[in-house]
């Protein structure tokens, strides 16, 4: 499922328009961003968990020539699934 997908979606189960649904699919995906990058965590309980996790630097290689290259330190958003939504996919 694709961005238009999802808006689509959405706007069939809530009953509303295309527009209204791009744009709550879109305030959402905004705040959980925003959240993210103040360091906060976002709880959907039943859901999952949005997080930053930090990624320490470490080396790797090219693999086309294998020479060793330093992979910079970085912030990276992790997401961990809630128990309801583990229990819906089995």
């Amino acid at each position: 499922m694709n961005k238009g997908e999802l808006v689509e979606a959405v706007a069939q189960k809530s009953n509303i328009n295309k527009s209204e649904a791009t744009r709550a699919v879109e305030a959402t995906f905004d705040t959980i961003e925003g959240a993210l990058k103040k360091g906060d965590e976002v709880r959907l309980v039943g859901f999952g968990t949005f997080s930053v996790a930090k990624r320490a630097a470490r080396d790797g290689r090219n693999p086309r020539t294998g020479a060793t290259i330093k992979i910079p330190a970085a912030k990276v958003p992790k997401f961990k699934a809630g128990k309801g939504l583990k229990d819906a996919i089995k």
